[in-house]
């Protein structure tokens, strides 16, 4: 099953199962959910419990860890089906370690599999990522569904990725009565988005490699949950690029910011890191410029016009959406007036 010969559309949801419901993308989905009519039950998974005042009306929560075998009771005793699958650690804490990780990512995503089959649940929904495609020199200028999944073994996230996306492409072989939609995520960007980008966007300068343009797509937080509920309204199943329509440069990003860019060699910055991950002053090693070079760019024309779904915000609207709700709360990461239209970005040849 592929994005470019998807299978028949799937009933539409009823009864969801989120996995991660308590995070950033979760927390959004669940209340987009509360407010869909087709829905008859929302069952909200995290590892933690979710406070009292995070909840929302008609929506049962439960802690239970991904890695759980329970998990299939858990499935029974609700009938779900229709399993929303967001659990993932994407920024590791200090105390963190690959194999925990690894544990579950991978083996996290194997338990939700084992147990959709073992239950009949009839459909999937998985949070992928474009980092799955890695990063590379030679990653095309533009990626399309049909390129290969290289996420970079130095990149846990990249990495396993790409290692649940090999496991779902066996399972759609072995498994073919549970429907998968998997989403490849660009950045994410919304009213209340911290993370490792937007930490690189409230420097004074921006950081940019000296030769490299760094393009970024970008995505609107309320896109990832429509593209969702999207997919569980009955949208063909299948893999998707999920992006705002273009991209933009680093330089381009730092001219919607008002910001200069501090343009440095490829060499310096990975002598400067090597020697601060040995001195315990970064946690990133070298292998971290690939991440900010060779960004992967997702075209997503499939999104459109086989999925059926178009994002509100193109990567532009999403990164000054950003930028005004940040103005809006009072932590700005804008130092200047917004600049006019700008000629989107163009991959060199």
């Amino acid at each position: 099953m592929n994005s470019t010969h998807p299978a028949p559309c799937t009933p539409r949801a009823r009864r969801i199962l989120i996995t991660g419901a308590d995070g950033f993308l979760g927390r959004g989905l669940v209340a987009a959910l509360t407010r869909r009519p087709e829905t008859d039950a929302i069952i909200a998974l995290d590892v933690r419990e979710v406070p009292a005042e995070r909840q929302q009306p008609g929506v049962t929560y439960r802690v239970q860890d991904v890695r759980d075998p329970a998990l299939t009771s858990t499935l029974q005793e609700h009938a779900i089906d229709t399993v929303v699958h967001l659990a993932s650690i994407v920024t590791p804490g200090r105390d963190s370690n690959r194999d925990f990780e690894y544990d579950v990512d991978v083996n996290g995503t194997r338990n939700v599999l084992t147990a959709c089959v073992a239950q009949g649940v009839r459909h999937v929904v998985v949070s992928s990522s474009g980092a799955a495609y890695g990063y590379h020199a030679d990653n095309p200028a533009w990626l399309t569904e049909s390129h290969p999944l290289r996420g970079n073994q130095s990149f846990a996230y990249a990495h396993h990725k790409r290692l649940v996306e090999e496991m779902l492409a066996q399972w759609r072989t072995d498994h073919p009565q549970l429907a998968q939609t998997v989403l490849r995520i660009g950045t994410i960007l919304g009213e209340r988005v911290d993370n490792q980008i937007t930490a690189l966007f409230e420097k004074p300068r921006l950081l940019a490699v000296s030769g490299s343009d760094s393009p970024f797509v970008f995505i609107w937080d309320e896109d990832v949950a429509g593209a969702i509920t999207h997919a569980l309204d009955g949208a063909p199943p299948g893999c998707y690029n999920l992006a705002g329509d273009g991209a933009l440069t680093i330089h381009q990003i730092a001219a919607r910011l008002g910001k200069r860019t501090r343009d440095l060699p490829a060499g310096l910055l990975t002598a400067a890191l090597a020697v601060g991950s040995r001195l315990g002053l970064t946690r990133y090693g070298p292998e971290q410029l690939d991440f900010l070079r060779y960004r992967p760019v997702l075209l997503n024309t499939a999104l459109k016009t086989v999925f059926g779904y178009t994002p509100r915000k193109t990567s532009a609207q999403a990164l000054d959406g950003f930028v005004l709700a940040r103005a809006q709360q009072g932590r700005p990461v804008h130092v200047g007036a917004l600049p006019g239209p700008q000629a989107p970005y163009q991959a060199k040849a």
